[in-house]
């Protein structure tokens, strides 16, 4: 499993347009290893099981269990799946290149939330702008 670091560093390669359902699966499988890397942090050993048919939606669940601002990312997980089944559902669609656009937008998101959210432990009540937090120095 790759650290957030990592994650941030692998989202800024470009995806590879030829194969649109490999990219659509690394960018969920990204979601999946940010989701891993809170639960972690916070001692959970992450669930292998479903939720609605996809893990990151578990892991999500699994991760907001006893910290309720946790949940500002729910929508952001359900909308990188959506993206995920559009994809999957039709590669050849015209609208595809800019799903793939926004499911790295989405899992960048995650990345900074998440990262913030190790940093500073209310980021969610109010805002996901969590990128300050994380470049603040400690």
């Amino acid at each position: 499993m790759r650290d957030l670091t990592q994650l941030e560093t692998a989202l800024e390669q470009e995806l590879n347009p030829d194969n649109p359902v490999q990219a659509a699966t690394f960018l969920l499988h990204v979601g999946e290893e940010v989701m891993e890397n809170w639960l972690l942090a916070r001692q959970k050993n992450p669930t292998d099981t479903l939720r609605e048919g996809f893990r990151i939606l578990a892991l999500h669940r699994q991760g907001a269990k006893g910290d309720p601002s946790f949940n500002a990312c729910r929508e952001t997980a359900r909308e990188l799946v959506y993206h995920y089944n559009l994809i999957r559902l039709d590669p050849e669609h015209n609208e595809t290149a800019r799903r793939l656009s926004m499911m790295q937008l989405l899992a960048r998101h995650l990345v900074f939330f998440i990262g913030g959210k190790l940093q500073e432990a209310g980021l969610g009540e109010f805002c996901c702008a969590s990128r300050p937090s994380r470049l603040k120095s400690n």
